[in-house]
């Protein structure tokens, strides 16, 4: 299970140090990809094949197919380095908005990886309060 937030900072080369806290439970190659809310995802091979097991189930509709390419379309296989490294891809880096500074949070099955200032935004889009009333009234999740 992934959880926490990690700031670290791109090198010159398109490199970032994967959190300590993360490099085990990444199992060494793994898949970043386009995520939802303009971050990325990185996922580790189990996830990923599960997550395309269940891609390659949904109804061959316009939604799906597009569904289907917004998240393999810029998939690559990723590994960590002997630094802790990994790079992240051209697209994928111009596709999040990364500059320099980001930001690793850990949510569950998988890890987002944010540009600070675009995670800061998200943030700030609803309070917490709001969603954990819908979270509660819409699943009946309680905390």
């Amino acid at each position: 299970m992934f959880m926490g937030e990690y700031g670290h900072v791109l090198d010159p080369k398109n490199r970032v140090i994967i959190p300590a806290r993360f490099r085990e439970g990444l199992e060494g190659k793994f898949i970043i990809t386009s995520g939802l809310d303009g971050c990325l995802y990185l996922l580790t091979m189990k996830a990923w094949e599960s997550f395309v097991e269940q891609l390659a189930g949904l109804p061959f509709t316009k939604q799906t197919r597009e569904f289907r390419r917004f998240f393999t379309q810029n998939a690559a296989e990723a590994e960590i380095d002997n630094q802790g490294r990994v790079l992240i891809p051209q697209n994928l880096k111009a596709l999040a908005g990364i500059d320099k500074d980001v930001v690793f949070v850990g949510v569950i099955d998988k890890i987002e990886l944010w540009a600070k200032e675009r995670l800061d935004e998200s943030q700030a889009d609803d309070s917490m309060e709001n969603i954990a009333e819908r979270m509660s009234t819409e699943f009946g999740l309680r905390l």
